[in-house]
């Protein structure tokens, strides 16, 4: 059977009956439909959808939709600037043990929010926790809108609201007393870790990153300019902290400025590049290593705070830190952080501020007219009902 010219694309009918549908593409390339067509009006309608996503910009390259998610989001990885290597090694695994087994085969022209959505219920019924299939959900999120930004997708599949929130267990915060209790439970080697960690608000990787050209003594600021950072793999990585924000300048305050320098006198070498915080052989501190060697769940267990996490020393601090009714400004730049989210969370967990206000409120009060003088008018005076205004 003989083409039959159109206006957009061309049509043939196969020796077989059934009719084949074509249409020259952007590039000057020729491109068949992926199937022949039982009737001539299903091949002109198959045209006619190919012509309007031309008129709109939404037309996709055939051939990009054939690339399989597994190979477009290791693309994706490697292709990533500024990543911080344990979180290459985060997505590398996320994609690897819950991504590519449910989707890696599929090309991306094929997803769609109902795959998606079986993706996600699979993994739940799997065992998968709500946190890791969260991380993976965000991950896939991630790249498939890089593939709609490529022309590759017209629309991000990724549409399960609150899929990829991981759920917020509530951490424990400790007094003053409970932090100073648990550093004097340490070795020697370790009470002002604790204590810094604790009262700079400092990640682990910030903490044993220190060294002594970081720390004025005679000031007690505490210069946080650097992170060591565990990959997966076991491999120790001296980096930038976590975010630019994360290069800071945090003063201690006086009673653990004398802790740390009892400590650097003690356990830091005189070299100003010496790390301050080191093992028992000089190394770096492996946080594995650390809980062993302090034992640290039965100490945590003995201040009252079983499966207390290292990292809850610096939350304890964070809420130190908001219960002095610093602005907000002042919470992002000792916490380092670049976005006023985690600033507004602790500023709102502390309610105390409001209450020392009322109370400052009160002894302005009680200066001005002695609390006598207080009570007199509050009982001397008329209500509204008595013949006051509106009365």
């Amino acid at each position: 059977m003989g083409s039959r010219r159109r206006r957009f694309g061309g049509l043939r009918q196969l020796p077989s009956g059934r009719w084949q549908a074509s249409y020259v593409d952007p590039g000057g390339s020729r491109r068949a439909a992926p199937d022949t067509f039982g009737t001539k009006r299903d091949a002109e309608r198959w045209l006619a959808t190919v012509e309007t996503e031309l008129l709109r910009g939404e037309w996709i390259d055939p051939d990009d939709q054939r690339i399989t998610l597994g190979e477009f989001g290791n693309r994706w990885i490697t292709e990533r600037s500024g990543l911080r290597p344990r979180t290459i090694d985060l997505y590398r695994l996320l994609l690897r043990v819950h991504v590519e087994p449910g989707l890696g085969d599929v090309p991306i022209g094929q997803l769609d929010a109902g795959r998606v959505r079986r993706w996600r219920s699979d993994l739940l019924a799997d065992g998968v926790s709500p946190t890791m299939t969260a991380k993976a959900y965000r991950l896939l999120r991630a790249i498939l809108m890089t593939a709609v930004d490529d022309g590759m997708l017209t629309r991000n599949p990724c549409r399960i609201r609150g899929a990829g929130s991981e759920p917020v267990t509530e951490r424990p915060v400790l007094s003053v007393e409970q932090v100073f209790d648990l550093a004097a439970r340490m070795p020697q080697r370790f009470v002002a870790l604790v204590l810094v960690a604790t009262f700079a608000s400092l990640r682990w990787g910030e903490a044993i990153a220190l060294r002594r050209s970081d720390v004025d003594l005679s000031t007690g600021v505490v210069r946080v300019r650097s992170a060591v950072t565990r990959r997966y793999s076991g491999e120790l990585v001296r980096g930038q902290p976590k975010s630019r924000a994360g290069v800071r300048a945090v003063v201690l305050p006086r009673a653990v400025l004398e802790a740390l320098t009892v400590h650097m006198a003690a356990f830091t070498a005189a070299d100003r590049d010496a790390l301050i915080f080191v093992g028992d052989k000089g190394a770096v501190l492996q946080r594995n290593n650390f809980n062993r060697r302090v034992k640290w769940a039965e100490a945590v267990a003995a201040v009252g705070v079983p499966g207390l996490h290292f990292h809850d020393l610096r939350h304890t601090g964070n809420h130190f830190a908001a219960m002095t009714g610093a602005s907000l400004r002042d919470l992002m730049t000792r916490m380092g952080h670049d976005s006023i989210r985690a600033a507004l969370i602790y500023q709102h967990a502390t309610q105390g501020a409001d209450e020392r206000m009322a109370e400052a409120i009160e002894r302005m009060i009680e200066a001005s007219v002695g609390r006598a003088g207080v009570a007199g008018q509050i009982g001397g005076s008329r209500s509204f009902g008595d013949g006051g205004p509106g009365g």
